[in-house]
């Protein structure tokens, strides 16, 4: 593997040569002694980065595939994919993603917007809560381990005319579930037109607007069951901020952010306190913390040890460097200034921001000049 390229991208005016110098000898010296701990590590987005839609951009699996060992096929540099999408387990997404780009991606390798909310486990075990979004939001919660997870649109259809503009809906949004035995004993073992709902999360793009933006009013002006009359607001949770992201069609879509904004105005202009609310995801520094930590598990991987374990007799090392590379300015590239050192942010031109010059409010240490982010820092010319 060379590493010329990833020496280019370091030269930056705010960098000086020896630092370039001595991160480049680094970096060569890795390669020659593949045993070593990786001195870098990487922060692939998604969407508009690595794919569009389902279809790969540019050379993106290629530049993965040099990140691995030619011979056994083991991780050589630590890197993960740091997307606020969602809306499936982390383990179905890596398979996804191991399929579409001809990598073996662990579920470890790949964090969504909403794989923080395991953390709020303990707060929220065994209380209701209600999830919406795209994909099968409520299976995400249930594999977290909640308990008391349904969905959105199933709570719903347990208030008769909760949604008054459901007789004109003539679509299905009701997807598939993989876990269905779980799932249906779970729903079964509660009475939710009783118990009040303690929290509500977005997990991922919301389908329904019009339906979950009354719903949600619903229960987090009712203190968690529609219809009655509390001052107590349940907790309300977005896996992320977003107001556009990249996807196939050519102009930006809206976002889980441009949701919120519609549902705190809403919500703002109907009750008389103001929506509460905590969101996660890019750029939330939490967010880069976490990954960071990742990436130190990963970089612990060595010849003889896998994804699957091994990490407790494993020793981490500090990075020198970490790539955060991304498409949108103000979610990738100010979450890595954010973060600070060791962040080094990557934008490029194949998603969200299609300027010629860096962005102005959130420039980052770096502009692609390739249309490929991926085959810039790694593969080298």
């Amino acid at each position: 593997m060379k590493f010329r390229t990833v020496f280019r991208v370091l030269h930056h005016r705010n960098r000086s040569p020896s630092i370039q110098l001595h991160t480049f000898r680094l970096i060569a010296h890795l390669h020659s002694s593949p045993n070593r701990h990786s001195s870098f590590g990487i922060a692939f987005d998604i969407d508009g980065v690595i794919l569009r839609g389902r279809t790969p951009i540019g050379d993106s699996p290629k530049a993965l595939k040099r990140l691995y060992d030619d011979d056994s096929g083991s991780l050589k540099i630590p890197y993960l994919f740091l997307t606020n999408g969602g809306g499936i387990p982390e383990t179905r997404r890596a398979a996804e993603l191991s399929r579409l780009l001809g990598v073996n991606i662990d579920p470890i390798q790949v964090v969504q917007g909403h794989s923080p909310f395991k953390n709020l486990l303990a707060r929220f075990e065994n209380e209701l809560v209600v999830a919406t979004g795209k994909g099968e939001p409520a299976v995400v919660m249930s594999e977290y381990g909640f308990k008391k997870a349904i969905s959105l649109e199933d709570y719903a259809s347990y208030f008769n005319n909760i949604d008054p503009l459901a007789p004109f809906k003539t679509w299905t949004t009701k997807q598939p579930c993989t876990d269905k035995s779980k799932y249906s004993e779970s729903v079964l073992s509660f009475d939710v037109t009783s118990e009040r709902v303690k929290a509500a999360f977005v997990v991922s793009d919301p389908v329904d607007w019009s339906r979950d933006i009354q719903v949600l009013c619903d229960i987090l002006r009712s203190g968690g069951l529609p219809g009655e009359k509390s001052e107590h607001q349940p907790h309300m949770y977005f896996a992320a901020d977003d107001l556009e992201y990249q996807a196939v069609f050519p102009s930006e879509r809206l976002g889980m952010g441009a949701f919120r904004i519609a549902l705190e105005n809403i919500f703002n202009s109907i009750h008389h306190k103001p929506l509460k609310y905590t969101s996660f995801g890019k750029p939330n520094p939490f967010v880069f913390k976490n990954a960071e930590s990742i990436l130190m598990q990963l970089q612990s991987l060595t010849s003889d040890a896998d994804l699957n374990g091994g990490y407790e007799n494993m020793k981490s090392h500090h990075f020198e460097t970490l790539y955060m590379i991304g498409d949108n300015p103000s979610v990738d590239i100010k979450g890595a200034r954010q973060a600070g050192h060791p962040w080094f942010s990557i934008l490029t031109r194949t998603g969200v921001f299609r300027g010629k010059v860096n962005h102005t409010e959130y420039p980052a240490d770096k502009l692609t000049v390739q249309s490929n982010a991926c085959c810039y820092v790694i593969i080298a010319d």
